[in-house]
């Protein structure tokens, strides 16, 4: 096992699919193909077993679904990440996969370059969204309330919202700000809740997009 590259499972229930995505990691050197699935309960399984940095993860497929999949990796093992990699981008799909934890949400008809770019900044800790997914974010926020939050931030979350934007965990912010992780994780729970956001990853989506953040 090579410590310098990125070890990723493909999760997607259509041979052809898992195949050229096999080749396209092949041309990148930092990455590392470590497995496939071909349904979210085949993914949860080879994550326990396989531990790798990043899954690909197909939305529909049977068993089990993406979204479920990408819930139960994220709530068993916190230092995998998961990019949702899919056909669809209904609104519903795409709230579901950002609630579920998923960092990243791109649609199959991505460049190879994009979908390498993401992948190394879901290993630092970084979302990419496409397009689409913002713009699903965008509504769903306006549903909720038309200014995105429901009170003013504090300067110390408008600070640890800035630390999760660079993709630092709550042990590192913890850390930086010389105080506790259950600190962190009450600044953390705050600043979900007052932006109305159900993942790190739509919180810092949201804070851009209302520019609470740079």
């Amino acid at each position: 096992m090579n410590e310098d590259k990125i070890r990723i499972v493909i999760v997607d229930d259509h041979n052809v699919v898992r195949s050229g995505l096999s080749a396209f990691l092949m041309a990148f050197e930092d990455f590392e193909l470590v497995g496939e699935a071909s349904d979210g309960k085949e993914a949860v399984e080879l994550c326990e077993i396989l531990h790798p940095d990043i899954v690909l993860m197909d939305l529909v497929m049977p068993v089990m679904d993406g979204a479920q999949a990408t819930r139960e990796i994220r709530e068993r093992f916190e230092d995998i990440q998961v990019i949702v990699l899919t056909s669809f981008k209904e609104d519903e799909l795409v709230e579901g996969a950002l609630q579920a934890g998923a960092i990243g949400y791109l649609l199959k008809n991505v460049s190879a370059d994009e979908l390498a770019d993401a992948i190394r900044k879901a290993h630092a800790g970084k979302p990419t969204l496409a397009p689409e997914a913002t713009e699903a974010l965008i509504k769903a926020t306006g549903r909720k309330r038309e200014s995105g939050i429901s009170e003013e931030l504090t300067s110390r979350e408008k600070e640890v919202l800035k630390m999760m934007a660079e993709g630092l965990s709550n042990p590192e912010i913890a850390q930086k700000l010389f105080v506790s992780r259950s600190t962190v994780k009450f600044h953390v729970s705050s600043i979900l809740s007052k932006l109305g956001a159900a993942s790190r990853t739509e919180a810092v989506s949201k804070a851009l997009q209302f520019k609470i953040i740079q």
